[in-house]
Parts: structure tokens; sequence; C-alpha cells
């Protein structure tokens, strides 16, 4: 009961303690360089299949080729820290502050400084609030960083690539599947340093029927602005083509408007009821714009352009798109 308690107020660790059917859990670490020349994510996670089949696996996406690499490791390679976030798939170690990796093509180690994490309250244990109490959630997540300096470098095949002074992210998921639609992205590119975007809509399961929920936030000037389902925020539209998505969230005081221009994407594995057979694709170098509205006098407050916007377009986008 205790570790249980543990991992709901503490979303970045290991959540998956005595799951042994139907479940994986992934940590997403978003890396630019300085020059933003290169882009990458690094995915370690675990799937397990619904006969108990079980596996640890590192992707790697390069954002600026558009390629992906999934690499499996026997499960007894997976470790992890009850008590803090460390994680290691053999010789590749993950934690907050750092990563070591030692993969066939991808050696290194890289540092991360000056981290941004979702709030956490007793009532709402980071970015999933309140529904991080509810046992029979599709899909959990949470926010790790939601921007930081790095500092290291990575030697990809015979480059050595120096990723000091760039930006990065970092998020995790955790559960049986992903939702069956979706619209996922994450940019901290604006022309203001330290501003950071990250937005999901999905559809929600929930006791036989679903719902659409949607989380949100916007940090900027050292604050984080919501836009969650579960604060009474409401998602005003959200439309998406072959070439751009749209859409608008409202809260108590604020309007956020949202166009995302997308570019070539990449596919990356994803899980269904646990293990990684499904797939998705991911973009790391669409382009938005972002407009942020006090409502109480219709003020401008934010409105900037960012690049290499990662963004993921998923599944029956019918079930999400507003009319």
């Amino acid at each position: 009961m205790f570790q249980k308690l543990r991992t709901i107020f503490n979303p970045d660790l290991y959540q998956g303690w005595g799951k042994n059917k139907s479940y994986f859990e992934g940590w997403y670490y978003k890396m630019l360089s300085n020059d933003q020349q290169r882009a990458m994510a690094i995915i370690p996670g675990i799937a397990i299949d619904g006969n108990g089949k079980k596996q640890a696996f590192i992707q790697v996406l390069d954002g600026i080729s558009c390629t992906a690499e999934y690499v499996k490791f026997d499960i007894d390679s997976f470790s992890a820290n009850a008590k803090s976030f460390e994680i290691s798939i053999g010789s590749n170690h993950f934690k907050t502050d750092r990563i070591i990796l030692d993969l066939p093509n991808i050696k290194g180690e890289l540092f991360f400084k000056n981290q941004v994490p979702w709030p956490s309250q007793w009532y709402s244990p980071g970015i999933m609030g309140p529904f991080s109490f509810i046992p029979f959630m599709e899909c959990y997540h949470g926010i790790l960083s939601m921007d930081h300096e790095i500092q290291g470098e990575l030697k990809i095949g015979e480059e050595n690539i120096d990723f000091s002074d760039g930006r990065g992210y970092m998020e995790k998921d955790w559960g049986k599947s992903f939702p069956s639609a979706y619209v996922w992205m994450q940019t901290n590119h604006f022309s203001e340093l330290g501003a950071s975007l990250k937005l999901s809509v999905a559809n929600i399961p929930w006791l036989g029927r679903s719902f659409v929920g949607f989380i949100a936030g916007l940090y900027f000037e050292n604050k984080l602005i919501e836009f969650t389902t579960y604060n009474r925020s409401s998602l005003e539209t959200l439309q998406a083509d072959s070439d751009i998505v749209e859409l608008t969230l409202v809260n108590k005081k604020y309007r956020l408007e949202v166009s995302v221009e997308r570019a070539k994407s990449t596919e990356l594995a994803s899980p269904i009821h646990g293990f990684m057979d499904g797939r998705i694709s991911e973009s790391m170098k669409s382009h938005t714009s972002v407009k942020l509205i006090d409502t109480r006098d219709e003020r401008v407050v934010f409105n900037d352009k960012s690049k290499n916007v990662a963004l993921e377009v998923a599944g029956k986008l019918s079930e999400i798109l507003t009319q």
C-alpha cells in the first residue's frame, strides 16, 4: 500500500510493480542541440502482452533524418529503483538529471539542469490530477520536465554530436494501450527562452463509454497556465487535416489558440494491450503559432511561434474533432 501511494504521488517513478499482463511503461526524453540541427527522442520502457510475455526496449527517433530504431532487450536487463526515478536497461541508465546510452549505434552521457516539473498537490498529483487515483484508466501520463538545459555529447555512428546548451523535455506514459484517437504536441523552441507548450487531446474510455479529455500547459515567464479536463477548462475547437492542426482551449481566465503546420513524420512502435504492436507517426519538425489571451479584456499576453514541434496525430480523429 505504501509503495502504491509513493508511485501515485511520484508519477516519474516506475509504476509497474506487480504487473504481469497487458501493461506498458515508457519514458520520453526529447533533446535538441543548441543550433537545432539535431533533434532526437529516446524512449526506454517495458512491454508485457496479455499472455505475460515481457520485453524491455529503447526506441530512438531521429527527428531530422526522420528515422527510428527499436532496440529490444530481455526483460531481465530491466531494473528500477522503488524510491527514486532511476531505471536501467542493460548498460543504459536513465534518471531525471541524466542519461547514459550504450547502444550499438549511440553512446554517450547527457546531463539535464534546471528542470521545470509539472506542479503536484496532495489532491492533484501531477498532470493527471485527480484521475491519478482512478485504478482503471487505459493510459496514464506524467510530466518530468517541461523544459531544461542539456549538457554533454553523444556519439552517433562515427559522429560526435554536442548537445551542450540545447533544450530538453521529459514525459512518460503507462497503462494498457494508447488512446484510440489523440493529438499530442510539445515544443520549447519559441523565440523566448524557457517558454514551453505541452498539449494533448484524446478519446478516453470510461465505464463502457468514452469522453474527450485534454491536458495542456503553457509555461512562460516562470509560470504555468493549465488547461485540463479536471480544472473545468473547455475544448472549444479542434480541427485537423493532413496539413494543419488547429485548436482552442479556454479556462477561467485565458483562451489558448494553437495552430500547427504538420511536417514529415516517422513511424514509432506503440502499445496495444501492453505489447508494442501498434504504430504511430511522430514529427519533430512541425511549426506552431501560439496565442494566449486574457478573456477579461481580450488582452494578448503571449503570442509567439515555435519550430521543431513534436507532433502526433493518431487514430480515429472523428472521435475527438469538434464540429
